[in-house]
């Protein structure tokens, strides 16, 4: 019984050996049997990878999405622990009320020096007053003294109180002054009042920014090809939490020697046969020529030598045909490139049926 499965198994490995070597030879046969103006490459469908990542340091606290789910750009792909950022938030908003305040006593002590200028402003004009009248005084008694009528007592009195009131004056001045000074500082301190108040609001802008930032969005339409953490994880800022693949880039990277590379011009049509679809003939055109080459011999000094350079091209699916066959799309599928290197060369039996639209 074990020997007779084991023939059996014996006789499908042959098999499939056979066809896989049928197959290997169909695929150099065609190859080999290219019509004029078309050289053709192996190559395999890629597309653009995007990491899904955090902006800032935190724990991830929920994945919305599995690995191999479609996605739209806005989608919410993860959320992050946002309790510290809401007690951040929360804080500002008290210091934004808590500055708002200190304006508002600020401009209030602006009002009261305001208030106590004017006050001073009328004791130096009381003062002045007082000075000239004690001015006017003294003259009198001098006047008088000097005829015999006033006594030195009195002169001296009246000498004593002029300078008293020049002194009252200069006080009140002074006064004045201080009064001035007192309202550029109540000024200054509305200025840094209102700073603090612009601080506040900038930091709460700044942690709204953050806030909106811990739910991970899709930046474009694309397939979740893996996940990098899990909830609970604490992650960096810039931590990975997945990797998608952009479904509207999809290209096949294949390689051509130099002679073929070198007639290859940017916009060329390409035909692509993909090994999962045989029957399918997908159309492409040229939108990345390597400038140097991939594939260099360790040394080149001849004509020959030169011709085994190998230069990396690419052929890019119109992105419209691929958001309409968006689900069927999958990459790292390998098949087969056909170029047309010269304008109305005839394309090989194998993809000249008519391209999918």
């Amino acid at each position: 019984m074990k020997t007779s499965r084991r023939k059996t198994w014996l006789v499908v490995l042959a098999l499939v050996a056979l066809a896989s070597a049928g197959y290997w030879a169909w695929r150099q046969s065609t190859a080999g049997e290219l019509p004029p103006g078309i050289a053709a490459g192996n190559g395999r469908l890629e597309a653009t990878e995007i990491d899904i990542a955090t902006k800032t340091a935190g724990r991830l606290a929920e994945i919305l999405v599995n690995e191999g789910d479609f996605v739209t750009a806005g989608q919410v792909i993860a959320r992050m622990d946002t309790r510290q950022l809401e007690a951040q938030i929360r804080e500002a908003e008290a210091q934004l009320r808590r500055a708002a305040i200190g304006v508002e006593t600020a401009r209030s002590q602006v009002t009261q020096r305001e208030a106590e200028q004017d006050a001073a402003k009328a004791v130096v004009a009381q003062r002045e007053a007082e000075g000239a009248a004690a001015d006017k005084k003294l003259a009198r008694s001098e006047s008088l003294a000097g005829r015999g009528n006033v006594s030195a007592q009195t002169l001296d009195d009246d000498r004593a109180a002029a300078e008293s009131a020049k002194a009252a004056v200069a006080a009140a001045r002074a006064q004045l002054a201080a009064a001035a000074a007192a309202i550029g500082a109540a000024k200054s301190a509305v200025i840094g009042a209102e700073a603090d108040v612009e601080a506040a609001r900038a930091t709460i802008e700044r942690l709204n920014a953050d806030l909106a930032d811990s739910a991970l969005q899709a930046p474009r339409d694309g397939r979740i090809q893996y996940k990098v953490a899990q909830p609970g994880e604490v992650l960096a800022a810039g931590g990975r939490v997945a990797n998608m693949v952009d479904l509207g880039d999809v290209y096949m990277t294949f390689f051509l020697p130099t002679e073929q590379a070198g007639r290859v011009a940017l916009g060329t049509e390409v035909r692509l046969m993909l090994d999962a679809a045989p029957g399918v003939v997908v159309p492409a055109r040229i939108s990345f020529v390597a400038d140097v080459a991939q594939f260099t011999p360790k040394t080149v000094e001849t004509e020959e030598e030169r011709l085994k350079l190998m230069f990396r091209i690419r052929a890019r699916i119109a992105p419209e045909l691929l958001i309409k066959y968006l689900r069927q799309v999958k990459t790292g599928l390998p098949g087969m490139a056909y170029v047309r290197l010269a304008e109305g060369a005839k394309w090989p039996d194998v993809v000249s049926g008519a391209p999918v639209e």
